[in-house]
């Protein structure tokens, strides 16, 4: 691949779709923030400014800690600009997030809907400078348990529509069951929404199995330990079940050694819709543009790969038609 090639696949127009909206905020920013509320947030630092943990776990408390300074609607209005700033630098036309309402407004339906009024004020202020469209997907967090799970649930049927599209569920994979969450996705479900949940980043292929099968999902974040299941990959592609990849989260984290390691490309090559994109960027010091590049060398990817996996992702998006259409054309173009 010549350097110009590469060019072209890094700068072309992307499409994300798992992004925690929290897990995009600059480390300057949330460092900014705590220095405006006079809160010591220095223990969650490197001495060069990124977020410092140790592991997975421990990325989980550090995330939950950066997010304690996020106080207001206002707060997550400013934080989404940052990261929709960020965004179109990188290139992304069309951008879904996931948000908890359990860090706005502690899953009061009320409390949740001037937080989202402010963030979706941001994002078409946005869309208006920069062109970017972003949707939102609510996601209950699986470590708070079911219980809190339904909360969100409420607070995303409450608000469904045309800018909150999807209902997930992120957190720790090793609690409990996809199962145990069956009422708040059937409340999503009823509500017009669609369905995404994290398996398969940690738990082997049986986590995947559950959430097609318990939940009805109509994508899975990560999924990537289906790549050991033939018959479970054979079953994502026939019904068309998107696996939204993160490849540098996964290096990062140490799912996988490295890159030249990862599935993505056996996950591809088997029929299974797969897609690209960042998970919580500033944490595993990553971009989509580095993304691209770092696929695009491992795998020998080029132009055509990467617009057949945006095709993929918009095609997948938890958007409308219109709007979907609308994406499709700025991918299309030379």
């Amino acid at each position: 691949m010549t350097e110009e090639e590469l060019h072209t696949v890094v700068h072309l127009p992307k499409v994300e779709l798992h992004t925690h909206f929290e897990g995009c905020a600059p480390p300057a920013f949330i460092r900014g923030l705590a220095k405006e509320k006079k809160v010591d947030l220095s223990k969650i630092f490197r001495p060069d400014g990124s977020y410092d943990y140790r592991d997975f776990w421990h990325f989980l408390e550090v995330y939950e800690a950066a997010t304690s300074v996020l106080k207001s609607p206002e707060d997550f209005a400013r934080l989404c600009k940052a990261i929709l700033d960020e965004s179109a630098d990188q290139g992304i036309v069309y951008l879904e997030s996931f948000i908890s309402p359990d860090f706005c407004g502690g899953g009061d339906v009320g409390a949740w809907k001037e937080y989202l009024h402010a963030i979706q004020d941001a994002a078409a202020e946005a869309r208006r400078d920069h062109g970017i469209v972003m949707r939102g997907v609510v996601t209950c967090i699986r470590h708070f348990g079911p219980e809190k799970a339904k909360d969100a649930a409420r607070c995303a049927a409450e608000t469904a529509g045309d800018w909150i599209t999807g209902f997930g569920m992120g957190g720790d994979e090793k609690q409990g069951k996809q199962r145990d969450f069956a009422w708040s996705f059937d409340c999503a479900r009823e509500a017009g929404l669609k369905l995404t949940t994290h398996a398969g980043e940690w738990n082997g292929p049986s986590e995947v199995r559950d959430a097609v099968e318990d939940l009805g999902v109509d994508r899975i974040g990560h999924g990537v330990n289906a790549h050991s299941d033939p018959a479970l990959m054979d079953l994502l592609a026939e019904r068309n079940i998107t696996l939204e990849v993160c490849p540098g989260s996964n290096v990062f984290l140490g799912v996988f050694g490295a890159l030249d390691q990862h599935p993505i490309q056996k996950l591809r090559a088997r029929g299974v819709p797969v897609t690209v994109s960042t998970d919580d960027p500033p944490f595993f010091h990553t971009t989509m543009k580095k993304e691209y590049e770092a696929l695009a060398r491992t795998f020998r990817w080029g132009e055509e790969v990467f617009r057949e996996l945006n095709k993929t992702a918009i095609d997948a998006a938890f958007c409308d038609d219109t709007t979907r259409a609308a994406v499709t054309k700025i991918l299309e173009r030379p």
